[in-house]
């Protein structure tokens, strides 16, 4: 979801506790509202909507949805379909975050996120090897990755295109 209050612009975001933890110290990275299809679902905007409900006690109208962005894929390969919504103005106060998924919610203002030294990279190897890039965005004790970073990537691409300039370098391919 994405709130607009005036020029400034804010991307709610939380620490979600691992499904599958045994200890509640174990966490996911940071992520947007988000989960899987139910039954009842009509579609992906219901599901995002429903889950933003769930998940953060957010009510987003399906009139306020601005629309999909192309699909991602997560490490188990599983398609996940980012929503885009406007918000209105957002006062983190004033969400009823749910204890059972988010531990914390913080917001990111879309002219932070436009700001060079709060934007990198991650290269991630595997076996000494070089496997894939993804980006990181920093805000205080905040570092949002992974999915959620790449997402939020899309994003800044998509809201800001002569602002945003992703600036990916692949790092070089050592041979021997």
């Amino acid at each position: 979801s994405l709130a607009r209050t005036g020029q400034r612009q804010t991307v709610p975001a939380g620490r979600r506790r691992h499904p599958r933890a045994p200890r509640p110290d174990v966490l996911c990275p940071f992520s947007f509202p988000g989960g899987k299809c139910d039954p009842t679902d009509q579609d992906v905007v219901h599901t995002a909507l429903r889950e933003t409900r769930e998940e953060l006690g957010l009510e987003v109208p399906e009139a306020h949805v601005w629309g999909l962005l192309r699909p991602v894929f997560d490490q188990q390969k599983a398609s996940v379909v980012p929503v885009l919504a406007g918000v209105g103005p957002l006062d983190p106060q004033s969400l009823r975050p749910n204890p059972e998924e988010v531990d914390e919610v913080f917001v990111l203002p879309l002219a932070h996120l436009l700001q060079t030294q709060n934007q990198g990279y991650t290269h991630f190897c595997q076996g000494g090897r070089y496997r894939y890039t993804l980006p990181v965005f920093l805000h205080g004790p905040h570092r949002v990755w992974g999915l959620t970073a790449a997402i939020t990537e899309f994003t800044l691409m998509l809201l800001a295109p002569d602002t945003y300039q992703p600036r990916l370098v692949i790092p070089k391919l050592h041979r021997g």
